[in-house]
């Protein structure tokens, strides 16, 4: 599965953007669509997830301000993201969890990740 992220950029304090991550390639593989990110110098975050039925989670930091959805037609995750303020500045990862199994007959578990894009929250 390929993932290609798009919508960074810089955005005041308060104010909104949308991120926006098309899969490609083997996309029944995806049992669940996540946005994580990393800030300079910091870990790589997990932000929010949407499984294939459509139940999502947060972390405790963009609770109430940022929506994840998907749009299976399109096979599109997306990050809604309200409220912004200068600690969400990061570069944004989408990430696809897969399931297939493989030409052996065997059940593979594998992540797939997409290029990054920058957000920047700052007056």
């Amino acid at each position: 599965v390929q993932l290609q992220a798009s919508g960074g950029g810089l955005v005041q304090p308060g104010g909104s953007l949308r991120l926006s991550c098309a899969a490609s390639g083997s996309v029944f593989s995806i049992t669940a669509l996540a946005w994580h990110r990393q800030a300079p110098g910091k870990q790589r975050d997990l932000v929010a997830t949407i499984t294939n039925g459509g139940s999502t989670t947060y972390a405790d930091s963009v609770k109430g301000r940022f929506t994840i959805s998907r749009d299976n037609a399109k096979n599109t995750v997306y990050l809604q993201m309200n409220s912004l303020k200068p600690e969400d500045t990061a570069v944004y990862y989408c990430a696809a969890d897969l399931y297939y199994i493989n030409g052996g007959g065997n059940p593979v578990v594998s992540r797939s990740w997409g290029q990054g894009t920058q957000l920047t929250v700052s007056s």
